[in-house]
């Protein structure tokens, strides 16, 4: 079969998979505890200065 080529059978094996609904998991929302950080980093033209400086290169 060439790439691209439709395939009934396998269009409804997909339809069937997907119209089952999974109801055998748990449902309970998973608690975390601590901290997150962010780092910025540098400024926007710091990082423009590095940039420049590297294309210079």
């Amino acid at each position: 079969m060439s790439m691209g080529a439709y395939d009934e059978d396998e269009h409804e094996r997909r339809e069937q998979q997907a119209s089952r609904v999974d109801a055998d998991f748990d449902d309970e929302r998973t608690i975390y505890h601590g901290q997150v950080e962010y780092d910025s980093g540098d400024s926007a033209e710091a990082l423009l200065n590095k940039f420049e400086e590297i294309k210079s290169n």
